[in-house]
């Protein structure tokens, strides 16, 4: 499947100010199951943009507009090639939990097997999993349960945007039963970690499809989770839509919750406040799209267009700051 992807975000300020710094993770992966067949990025102020690839393998664009504005609007388009997992066999014999205490899988799976930032075991989540059972499907193979507990949290809870915040804690679902992707995704990788089933946070794009029962938003970015089974490696689960992550998926970055990979963040110097405004369209793409992959960073005003060079060095972590940015 051919998808063409335009995702806008833009930050309006009260008064102008003095200089703002940022970075994105809006390009989507290459690998095997998808193609990155191209990828602009637009920055208006017209800034000097740069990358480099953080420490999951995410590709990163960072800049600086110096000058003081007003507003900052950033155009990410991308168009990708993406093809369907391999079809999951319906189980995994028992044995399967005992490879998944192997020593080489909780080291190379280190990062996404313990707590971190949004994805941590609270009272509620306790509650929770007594209510519903939960340590029942754990009873099953590791893909059934897994499966399962997919199925279980897009039961339990409604999807409904604005009723949490990007930085909200997963108590907050938990109490609402009402929430979005990256809420659903936070509470599946906090039980997945607990059962021992190394887990990660996606982050990336849905061609939403009503005919297929999608309930998340068409407009926004999405999320969902990956789960590491020695015998099938990483799969993808959604439990927005209860569906088995699919060629409709696309992903930009992983990471050990939504706090690794917001879609945008950084700072500004000036005493106001900022508006955030998020548009995003995912849709089969019309036409053939040119080869070969590139990767191109356009600036609006006068000059020559700039291609990207990777691995250039970051900005100071001390001056990275989350905007809030709702999936």
């Amino acid at each position: 499947m051919l998808l063409e992807i335009r995702h806008i975000t833009q930050y309006k300020y009260a008064v102008p100010i003095r200089e703002s710094v940022m970075e994105v993770w809006m390009q989507p992966q290459k690998s095997i199951r998808q193609r990155l067949v191209s990828f602009d990025l637009d920055l208006d102020p017209a800034s000097q943009l740069f990358s480099y690839v953080d420490s999951f393998g995410n590709a990163v664009h960072h800049f600086d507009v110096p000058q003081p504005h007003d507003r900052l609007t950033i155009t990410a388009r991308a168009a990708v090639e993406s093809h369907a997992p391999p079809r999951l066999p319906e189980g995994l014999d028992p044995g399967e939990w005992d490879r998944m205490r192997s020593e080489a899988l909780r080291g190379e799976c280190f990062d996404f097997l313990h707590p971190h930032g949004f994805a941590r075991e609270t009272e509620a989540l306790g509650r929770f999993i007594s209510d519903h059972g939960i340590e029942d499907i754990r009873r099953q193979d590791p893909l059934r349960a897994v499966l399962a507990l997919n199925k279980a949290i897009y039961d339990s809870f409604a999807y409904e945007a604005g009723v949490t915040r990007a930085d909200s804690p997963i108590d907050h679902v938990l109490e609402t039963r009402r929430g979005v992707c990256q809420d659903f995704a936070h509470v599946m990788i906090t039980i997945c970690r607990s059962w021992g089933v190394p887990a990660r946070y996606v982050s990336g794009y849905l061609f939403t499809d009503r005919k297929h029962g999608d309930r998340s938003d068409p407009d926004a970015t999405h999320a969902w989770v990956e789960v590491f089974l020695p015998s099938l490696r990483w799969i993808g689960l959604d439990p927005t839509n209860n569906t088995i992550a699919g060629e409709r998926h696309i992903t930009c970055a992983i990471g050990r919750d939504y706090s690794d990979v917001p879609p945008s963040r950084g700072v500004f110097k000036g005493a106001t406040t900022s508006d955030l405004d998020v548009g995003v369209t995912v849709r089969k793409a019309r036409a053939a799209v040119n080869d070969p992959e590139f990767m191109r960073a356009a600036k609006r005003g006068p000059g020559p267009t700039r291609r990207v060079q990777p691995n250039v060095a970051a900005y100071e972590e001390q001056r990275r700051h989350e905007m809030q940015q709702q999936q």
